[in-house]
C-alpha cells in the first residue's frame, strides 16, 4: 500500500497563481528589449531566478508561514524546470544532473542578489547581473536592471502576507523602475 501526501488543492493554486505572476512579469518584453536580456533560454531562466529571489527573499521575512510557501513555490519552479528539460527533449538519465546545475543556478545567484539588496549594494547588484543575466556585459550596462530590482524588492518588502496568500504579487513596470532611477 502506498501513502501518498494529499496536497491542499487551494494551497497548489495559489502557488500556481503566484507562479504564475512571476513567470509573466519574467517575460515583459522591455527586458528584452530595452533593459539588453537576451531572449534565450538562459537568458530568460535567470531573469525568472531574479523575480523567484525577489519573491522569496519577502516570504522568508514572514516566518515560518512565508517560508512555506515560499517553499512550495520554489518546489513548483522546480517542477517546472523538471518538465521544461523533458520537454525540449532533454533525456530521462540527463534530466537529474541538469536540475542539480539549475538547482545550483538559483542558489548562488539568489546568494549573490541577497546580498546586495540587503545591503543596499547597487553597484555589486549590477555586476551579479550583468555575470548572470547579461551574458558578461560590463556592470554599467546592468545599472538600470539593478535599479529595476531595488524597486521590486522595495515593492515586494511592502505586500502583506496576505497578498502572497491570495496569490497575488506586485512588480513594477520594468521601465517605470529604470526612469524612477534617473
Amino acid at each position: 500500500m502506498f501513502l501518498f501526501k494529499k496536497r491542499d488543492s487551494g494551497r497548489r493554486k495559489t502557488i500556481e497563481r503566484l507562479y504564475g505572476a512571476i513567470v509573466a512579469q519574467s517575460r515583459q518584453p522591455d527586458f528584452y528589449r530595452s533593459l539588453g536580456v537576451p531572449d534565450t533560454v538562459e537568458g530568460r531562466f535567470d531573469l525568472l531566478v531574479l523575480h523567484m529571489h525577489l519573491v522569496n527573499e519577502r516570504l522568508a521575512a514572514f516566518g515560518e508561514a512565508g517560508a512555506s510557501l515560499g517553499q512550495e513555490l520554489l518546489d513548483h519552479f522546480f517542477e517546472d524546470m523538471d518538465a521544461s528539460l523533458r520537454e525540449i527533449g532533454i533525456g530521462d538519465l540527463k534530466v537529474p544532473k541538469k536540475m542539480r546545475t539549475l538547482a545550483e543556478a538559483y542558489l548562488g545567484r539568489s546568494a549573490l542578489y541577497g546580498a546586495a539588496i540587503a545591503k543596499g549594494d547597487e553597484p555589486a547588484l549590477a555586476g551579479a547581473i550583468a555575470r548572470n543575466i547579461l551574458a558578461g556585459v560590463e556592470a554599467s550596462k546592468a545599472a538600470p536592471l539593478a535599479a529595476y530590482a531595488f524597486e521590486a524588492a522595495g515593492m515586494a518588502g511592502a505586500q502583506p502576507l496576505e497578498q502572497y496568500l491570495a496569490g497575488e504579487v506586485t512588480f513594477p513596470a520594468p521601465m517605470k523602475a529604470v526612469a524612477d532611477a534617473k
